[in-house]
């Protein structure tokens, strides 16, 4: 196999072909990877999630790296990784319209939530609906 330095134009194709990403976080020295479907809208990645570990962390530690891959067969692959800072997208009057924009990017494929949550709804612990996080990372 014959690796090969990929250009900018290369990594952006890749980047928006794919729809599933590994994010990667640390918090204390220990690292943390998940898996999430993201939407590219260059020059920002956006993505969803619910409440939780990966959440948590990356409030925390913002610095976050993002890795993509396309793979066609064992010998014939391209991977990106993309590394800066997380930032949430709350719904204020602020952030409301990229919010709105990385959702409706999001929608456009099915399952877009997964794995990121299941379909939002009332949680067993407290019967109230967990509010859905959107965030970018730009690149």
């Amino acid at each position: 196999m014959i690796l090969t330095e990929m250009t900018s134009e290369d990594c952006v194709d890749v980047l928006a072909h794919g729809h599933i990403a590994h994010v990667a976080c640390a918090k204390d020295n220990r690292p943390y990877v998940v898996p999430i479907q993201y939407a590219f809208d260059s020059p920002s990645l956006y993505g969803f999630s619910m409440p939780g570990k990966k959440v948590d962390w990356l409030r925390i530690n913002p610095l976050v790296c993002i890795q993509v891959g396309e793979i066609k067969t064992n010998e014939v692959w391209r991977s990106v990784i993309v590394e800066g800072r997380y930032e949430e997208l709350p719904d204020n009057e602020q952030r409301h319209n990229e919010r709105l924009h990385a959702w409706s990017l999001l929608e456009k494929r099915s399952n877009w939530w997964a794995p990121g949550a299941s379909k939002p709804g009332p949680t067993a612990k407290t019967g109230k609906a967990l509010e859905p996080i959107f965030f970018c990372h730009p690149c």
